[in-house]
């Protein structure tokens, strides 16, 4: 159901030396200088265009192609691989997979899939942002939302088609109204230039408003990743209950082999990666076919958004003890006695020292930081989730999502007057789940509004707590995602009882901004005009 582009016969003779691919959704980038893929990926996330078209509109005048006119990506790289091929699968060393990477642009994928496509931690993500972008625009004619064929040919497909657009509809109405209440309500500074104070007041209403999109909604994600990587992401999606996913892995496989075919020759052997897959998919199927039968018709209790539901209670003494570890030569059951025999004062001397004086939220304290962990229950919006789920080193496990534990709505859509149109579009997003759910179970998701409140874990170490807390709290921050750092802050000083490591956090924002994206489109136009 891919929307495809179309090139002038230029545009593709350019094309055709740079991307493995120019009529479908998966496609490999080749022969470009790393700094200009990297660019690319970054603009990726900011743009409405597609990789290709952005590629075309604002990056190949910068470029010296002349010495590109005889290559083709899209007739595929012949390699010289004979030493790949006999140590990497003759031989069995994976680790030779650790040194091919690839940037790989997977495109109209809908926000069901890029959770799956961003689940691997060595790999790195760029996806399109709904905060930027404003989903009320249409490609090929049609809003931007995944049709799966399967519920298209049966005799739901009209209703789906027709529900979503009406959500579609009513989030591009609601855009608008929040819009106008926001530029109403908060008047523009006079430091601002007026380019700087409308996208900062769009960006705010585009926030207020994603969570009626629906989780169908396509976005484009960039991944780079190695050999390796890719295999483990390959063979899981292979394995996934979800359609979309299936078909989306053997688009990339073929994509990939075009560039690093060695390191994916297990992928589709049946009695190599096929029967990985299969393991994966007999393990996944009968564990949820056990928890059924044994929790299947338990009440669902009433949770807050935020539980921090174990932890290290020992975790500063531990802390400091890996702190002296590097710096002493002695056994760490030595170094802990020791430690626990401090005062105070020396225990705040050692932790001060190792932490520093930090000048921004970049400078992160080392690996001693590692030695203890947080585990937390959160119960957030989908839109939410979307965010915190892509911090790679934690470990992060979901629920599926249902409309079952109810949504939440912005103060600001009432505010704007259009609180009653947002139920609406919730209520539309749960009947079609529900009518979804009897002969499309996979696809029911689909329906989905971002509003809806999805249940996951997130255990991290110390050291990530600081990266993910800092970084979810900035004042840029969606107003959704930063409640949830927040009070996993709170609750690391308050019921953990560990102060001082909370206290370290000195990165922490507080207090939310009058316009969350205004404070970086002041830097980001400062550095336009330097």
């Amino acid at each position: 159901m891919y929307v495809p582009e179309t090139f002038t016969s230029d545009e593709s003779d350019v094309l055709r030396r740079y991307f493995t691919n120019l009529d479908g959704p998966v496609f490999a980038l080749v022969n470009l200088p790393e700094v200009v893929k990297g660019a690319l990926f970054a603009r990726y996330s900011r743009s409405p265009k597609s990789l290709r078209r952005l590629f075309l509109d604002e990056f190949v005048g910068d470029l010296d192609i002349r010495g590109d006119q005889s290559i083709d990506a899209t007739v595929g790289l012949d390699r010289a691989e004979e030493l790949y091929e006999r140590v990497f699968f003759d031989y069995g060393d994976d680790s030779v997979a650790q040194l091919g990477g690839t940037h790989l642009a997977c495109e109209q994928a809908s926000n069901l899939l890029t959770k799956v496509l961003e689940w691997g931690r060595l790999m790195s993500y760029l996806e399109q942002s709904t905060r930027y972008i404003s989903y009320d625009s249409r490609l090929g004619g049609r809003y931007r939302y995944h049709r799966d064929p399967s519920v298209l040919a049966g005799p739901l497909g009209t209703r789906y088609v027709g529900d979503l657009d009406r959500m579609f509809d009513s989030y591009s109405q609601c855009a608008e109204f929040v819009t106008d209440h926001v530029r109403a309500t908060v008047p523009r500074d006079e430091r601002d230039s007026e380019f700087v104070y409308r996208t900062a007041t769009r960006a705010k209403a585009l926030d207020a408003v994603r969570g009626m999109l629906p989780a169908a909604a396509t976005s484009n994600v960039g991944i780079y990743g190695t050999g390796q990587a890719y295999e483990a992401l390959l063979l899981r999606m292979r394995a996934h209950p979800l359609p979309e996913a299936r078909d989306y892995a053997d688009l990339m496989l073929h994509e990939l082999r075009k560039v690093i075919p060695s390191f994916l020759r297990r992928v589709d052997l049946p009695d190599r990666g096929g029967k990985w897959s299969e393991y994966l998919a007999d393990t996944r199927d009968d564990s949820a076919a056990l928890v059924e039968e044994m929790f299947g018709g338990t009440p669902v209790e009433p949770a807050s958004e935020v539980s921090l539901v174990d932890f290290d209670p020992d975790a500063e003494e531990k802390i400091l003890a890996a702190i002296c570890y590097s710096h002493s030569s002695l056994p760490e059951q030595q170094i802990l006695a020791r430690v626990r025999q401090m005062g105070v004062d020396e225990r705040v001397a050692l932790l001060k020292a190792y932490v520093g004086e930090r000048t921004n939220r970049r400078h992160k304290p080392g690996r001693a930081f590692e030695r203890s962990f947080y585990r937390f229950d959160v119960l957030s919006d989908y839109g939410a989730f979307r965010d915190m789920q892509r911090h790679r080193m934690l470990t992060i496990e979901w629920q599926r999502l249902t409309p079952n534990h109810g949504y939440t709505r912005p103060e600001l859509v009432e505010e704007a007057g259009v609180g009653s149109l947002f139920d609406e579009t919730m209520e539309r997003s749960a009947a079609l789940y529900d009518a979804l759910g009897d002969q499309h179970h996979e696809q029911a998701p689909y329906a989905v509004a971002m509003a809806y409140r999805m249940r996951y874990n997130m255990q991290f170490n110390v050291r990530e707590a600081f990266h993910m807390l800092e970084l979810r709290s900035s004042p840029q921050g969606h107003p959704s995602y930063r409640r949830v750092a927040l009070d996993m802050h709170r609750q690391i000083a308050d019921v953990a009882g560990h102060h001082a490591l909370a206290a370290a956090m000195s990165f922490m924002t507080t207090e939310a901004p009058e316009l969350e994206r205004l404070e970086s489109e002041r830097r980001a136009e400062a550095r336009r005009d330097s």
